[in-house]
């Protein structure tokens, strides 16, 4: 099996292209290989490369720069996954892309549901809910996995925003009325392997082709977090148990109304993963996470 993945130096795409070895030929490939503003250029390698499934875990993700941005978000998160899942079609590929949370308008009380009715309210939400409609509307064996949250020690996330301010601040001001599930790069490629591994077992993972009964059994939408939730400021005072700094600062829990930003975030980003569970593996604790993701 020949797997295609995006953003090979994003948080996710950095450990896929480790957890994925050993289940197909895997071509990674960064912006500069393949852009995903530029969507002849997407259909060219794609074409070029005959994958039997694209990994995509590439995304606009600067939330708040979306809001000046509505058309280059709509077009890396929106237009581009639609044209792979196009080429996908024609070469009788599967596709994995990966979704937020904030496709939800987090009034919900609870955790959402794969049945519960997207309602995104800011561009960047909107911009990921285009880009499920498109994958779905292709046909094509695929799962869509949402996920919140995300951080890791590579790339722009919280968890490396708060260890700098922690080295350069007495005290951190954090939001603390927005809750979900902080979710470990790494836990999200593992998953998505073992998910891969499962799909695949009746057939050797180096043969050609996708087993297209089992992806087409259980294709669809399914919540990939962690497991448990927190808020922004319960987040912050575990990364600071965590860590090694010596001395750390006073970390004060506010309302979001006191630290506006451009773009509007859910109150409520808690996912409910039991389809997930059920058809594929359980996920751990965000705690437990973070302190591995520290280690």
């Amino acid at each position: 099996m020949k797997i295609l993945l995006t953003g090979k130096t994003g948080q996710v795409g950095y450990h896929l292209e480790r957890s994925l070895q050993g289940l197909g030929e895997v071509i990674a490939l960064n912006s500069s290989q393949m852009n995903l503003e530029d969507l002849d250029q997407v259909r060219a390698t794609i074409r070029q490369v005959k994958p039997d499934l694209i990994v995509n875990p590439a995304a606009y993700t600067a939330v708040d720069l979306a809001e000046r941005e509505p058309a280059l978000a709509m077009r890396i998160n929106g237009e581009a996954p639609g044209v792979m899942a196009e080429e996908a079609k024609s070469l009788g590929a599967a596709m994995i892309h990966y979704s937020t949370d904030y496709v939800f308008d987090g009034r919900k009380q609870g955790a959402y549901t794969e049945a519960d009715s997207p309602n995104p309210q800011n561009v960047y939400g909107s911009s990921k809910l285009a880009g499920e409609q498109a994958v779905q509307a292709a046909g094509i064996p695929h799962l869509i996995l949402r996920t919140s949250w995300v951080y890791g020690m590579h790339g722009k996330n919280f968890l490396r925003t708060v260890m700098r301010l922690a080295q350069e601040r007495d005290e951190l001001r954090i939001v603390a009325d927005q809750f979900g599930a902080p979710t470990w790069s790494r836990t999200i490629a593992d998953t998505t392997a073992h998910i891969v591994a499962r799909l695949q077992a009746s057939a050797n993972p180096r043969s050609a082709g996708i087993v297209r009964d089992s992806w087409d059994q259980f294709a669809g939408v399914y919540h990939l977090t962690a497991q448990g939730h927190t808020t922004w400021y319960g987040f912050t005072k575990a990364i600071l148990n965590h860590s090694s700094i010596l001395k750390k600062p006073l970390v004060t829990p506010i309302r979001s109304d006191e630290y506006p930003l451009p773009a509007r975030r859910p109150s409520n980003s808690v996912l409910s993963c039991e389809r997930l569970i059920d058809n594929f593996c359980g996920l751990p604790g965000w705690e437990k996470a973070l302190g591995l993701c520290q280690e």
